[in-house]
């Protein structure tokens, strides 16, 4: 047994799909409290788009008013 990894790691991600977007939500909410980044819509967009998550047009809307105006 090798102690290094030659192959890529299959299914070596098990996390649902709202922890994912818990993630994605932080991610932005970091990127623009460092202001990288600019609009938060954009930054969602594009993150989502990354992790291959797709949302209704109101789950977007929900999910993008959490980042700008958290509770």
């Amino acid at each position: 047994m090798s102690d290094t990894q030659n192959e890529p790691m299959q299914d070596g991600n098990h996390a649902t799909n709202a922890e994912r977007l818990s993630g994605i939500i932080g991610q932005v909410r970091a990127d623009l409290s460092l202001g990288n980044g600019g609009d938060a819509r954009v930054l969602l967009e594009q993150r989502l788009h990354d992790a291959g998550i797709e949302l209704s047009p109101a789950e977007f809307d929900l999910t993008l008013s959490s980042i700008t105006d958290p509770a």
